[in-house]
């Protein structure tokens, strides 16, 4: 089983507070665990005032400021004082990872510079943490229904509004949240 450019839908029983109703988009699916960042939980600063407060110098003048009011996210638990990018596939970006061919991710600060600019991706997400797993651990949390799985669609990353993103994503599947129960179990 390969989950990269999958969607974790948490239940509704879900009950972690780090994961409690969110949508983790994952990144990196394999032997050694998983690797996710929680698109659904945006913190209280945006994007452009985070830039503001850890100072970012820029070359080039910002042309889009709309595209930085949107909210920075709590990607996960894991390293949460550690920045991540998931955007569009851009070509100057060398430092990036590609997930697939409409996403990519990257730590670096290089794209920090650019977010807002005519060289910024088209559509980005910033994140603080991410979600970790290590081997065995999320396919045993599969087997205890904490997660449904669906693959993962960019429109919903990028340009579904936040609140909207875990229906969305449950959507999906073809089923209504409605019709999940809080309760866990095997058939």
């Amino acid at each position: 089983m390969n989950l990269t450019n999958h969607f974790l839908v948490a239940m509704p029983s879900m009950q972690d507070p780090n994961f409690k109703g969110s949508v983790v988009y994952i990144c990196e699916h394999n032997d050694e665990g998983a690797m996710g960042i929680v698109i659904n939980l945006p913190i209280e600063i945006s994007v452009g005032n985070m830039l503001d407060q850890i100072e970012i110098e820029r070359e080039l003048p910002v042309r889009d400021p709309a595209s930085l009011e949107q909210p920075v996210f709590n990607g996960g638990p894991v390293s949460a004082d550690r920045g991540f990018v998931l955007h569009n596939r851009v070509g100057r970006l060398s430092s990036s990872i590609d997930v697939t061919d409409e996403v990519s991710i990257t730590t670096s600060k290089d794209i920090l510079s650019l977010l807002g600019t005519s060289e910024s991706p088209d559509n980005f997400l910033v994140a603080l943490g991410y979600a970790g797993w290590d081997a065995g651990q999320l396919e045993q949390e599969l087997i205890e229904n904490v997660w449904l799985t669906t693959e993962a669609n960019a429109d919903v990353v990028f340009n579904t509004p936040v609140n909207e993103r875990w229906n969305k994503a449950i959507a999906q599947l073809g089923i209504s949240a409605a019709h999940l129960s809080t309760e866990q179990g095997h058939a």
